[in-house]
């Protein structure tokens, strides 16, 4: 374990801890944009820096160890200054779109910006340069002219997704985030799973399925697991109005965290499809009590109940059994079911149906 002095407080941390670290271990807070606990520290955007007893110059805390003895100083005079001045030059290569941003009120920047009271410098403002939804992608809005060049986007990719989509082009004022050789993201390889826009505490990023239908403080989130697959990934569903808008990753998942698939974030259009089935349906004919084939009238689907519907699905089974015997069904299963409903279901066709024959749409 590591004895230092953040703010005139002991903390004692292990050893390998950054700086960073031992002062939210401390319940103390240092701004950063650049850092996030899931991505490898870079000390780009210089915010965390804190001064150090002893040391010359203010030090990036998210990349530098604690050391024995070590005495921090975060919120200095000097620190406060200099963090001020960061956040101007940031917003003096920013758009100035807070108003119709989607992530107005729920944006790292304009948080930092109102805390520190920072403000677009004198000198002038870079203004808009790049054109809005600038990438084809179907799903991630991408508005360069909101980049501040924190990288957490080209991290995010590489170090959660492991497609390596992003990169840093050119230099200086005209550094920003391109996917691949400067293409297209579909081009470069991307699998929409929505990780960088995850990642990216500006609106440079974001979901364009959801683009002007509400703000982050617009909605209510509602914690669930998603029905894809079987793995359990959670997520927030954002609702507005009784209607789902947005899926929002989230730490709280325990299985995930703020990693989904293309279809965990984005598959949830199929909730308030005007075709989607709410209700069994059954052959008209089957409520009517006969046989007919499908030439006959009463071949229509109909509504129903699900005891109905289930009544009328269990005697079909017997009666195929009894009379062609129980290799004559088959059941099939579903990835998007839990392993213990999986479960049941094979125990249900070996047991109760009696017949090995069972499949899942997982091993096509």
């Amino acid at each position: 374990m590591i004895n230092l002095k953040i703010n005139n407080q002991e903390v004692q941390v292990p050893e390998g801890t950054t700086v960073l670290q031992a002062a939210e271990q401390a319940g103390m807070t240092i701004p950063t944009l650049c850092n996030h606990p899931d991505l490898h520290p870079t000390g780009g955007c210089r915010l965390c820096v804190v001064d150090v007893k002893g040391w010359r110059t203010p030090m990036a805390s998210c990349t530098l160890p604690v050391s024995e003895g070590m005495e921090v100083e975060t919120h200095s005079p000097a620190i406060i200054k200099s963090r001020k001045t960061i956040l101007e030059l940031i917003l003096a290569n920013h758009s100035r779109e807070c108003i119709t941003c989607d992530l107005d009120g729920d944006c790292e920047l304009q948080e930092l910006a109102y805390e520190y009271q920072a403000q677009v410098p004198e000198w002038g403002h870079k203004g808009t340069i790049y054109k809005a939804d600038s990438d084809p992608n179907p799903f991630i809005r991408v508005d360069l002219s909101k980049c501040i060049q924190c990288t957490r986007c080209v991290r995010a990719c590489a170090e959660i997704q492991g497609r390596f989509v992003w990169t840093m082009a050119e230099r200086g004022f005209e550094t920003h985030p391109v996917p691949g050789a400067n293409t297209t993201m579909l081009e470069a390889r991307c699998e929409s799973c929505g990780a960088c826009v995850a990642y990216c505490p500006t609106g440079a990023l974001s979901d364009k399925m959801s683009h002007g239908l509400g703000r982050r403080y617009h909605v209510k989130k509602v914690m669930t697991t998603c029905t894809f697959c079987g793995v359990g990934c959670q997520f927030e569903l954002n609702v507005r109005d009784g209607k789902i808008v947005r899926v929002t990753s989230t730490t709280k998942a325990p299985v995930n965290g703020n990693h989904l698939c293309v279809k965990g974030r984005y598959g949830y259009d199929f909730v308030q499809h005007p075709e989607r089935l709410t209700k069994p349906r059954v052959r008209r004919y089957l409520l009517e009590g006969g046989k007919k084939s499908h030439h006959d009238a009463g071949w229509e689907w109909v509504e129903t109940d699900w005891d109905t519907a289930l009544d009328l699905a269990a005697k079909k089974m017997h009666a195929a059994r009894t009379q062609f015997g129980a290799d004559s069904l088959g059941v099939l299963t579903s990835a998007k079911c839990t392993n213990e409903e999986n479960y049941l279901m094979n125990k249900f066709t070996r047991q109760v149906l009696g017949t090995n024959n069972i499949d899942h749409c997982a091993r096509l």
